[in-house]
């Protein structure tokens, strides 16, 4: 059984945007821009909401290529690109760069998907995960905290109907106050 990860930089307050989907506050040290990127050099499928994916596919396709692209972001760039990656939608019809499209039930397949071999799974985008989160299909969390408060905007947590008992496995802390939190699901 595949591993299914939740991972993405978040408000003190719990939200991964702001209103108006403004994430300007949360731009990675290159430490932690090289945290993640590791992070998707070793994922071996990314599911991705559409919301997501259209913001990761309006820039890292061509990442690589751009004048002044630093040598993290070409690195990130290209690991992009090849990771596998599958989009939850029923709203748009096609997608590109190493990716199939899901229109049906995003439970039952990412269900199917974590019952086959493979490595490691991430899942990113704020609807889809909610979605895995309520059918407890997270095996483990991960919150880059930046020491900011936005108020209100998108939750990184849904509403549950149960409680989801967590374990710590890692914290590390990065420049600029941000603090890594990776917690494990004990089912």
């Amino acid at each position: 059984m595949r591993k299914l990860t939740f991972g993405m930089n978040l408000s003190l307050d719990g939200y991964i945007a702001a209103p108006g989907d403004d994430i300007g506050w949360s731009a990675p040290s290159d430490e932690l821009f090289q945290w993640w990127s590791d992070r998707v050099g070793a994922t071996d499928l990314a599911l991705y909401g559409r919301k997501l994916w259209e913001t990761m596919s309006s820039y890292w396709p061509t990442a690589d290529r751009q004048p002044g692209a630093t040598p993290a972001e070409i690195e990130f760039a290209r690991r992009w690109q090849k990771m596998p990656k599958v989009v939850f939608s029923s709203t748009i019809s096609t997608v590109d760069w190493n990716t199939r499209l899901a229109t049906g039930d995003a439970v039952t397949e990412i269900t199917r998907l974590k019952a086959e071999d493979g490595g490691p799974m991430d899942i990113g985008g704020a609807t889809l995960a909610s979605a895995a989160m309520r059918a407890g299909l997270i095996d483990e969390y991960v919150l880059a905290t930046a020491p900011v408060l936005v108020g209100s905007g998108t939750p990184f947590f849904t509403a549950l109907d149960n409680w989801v008992n967590l374990t710590l496995v890692e914290t590390r802390t990065f420049p600029e106050g941000v603090v890594l939190t990776r917690y494990e699901t004990r089912h």
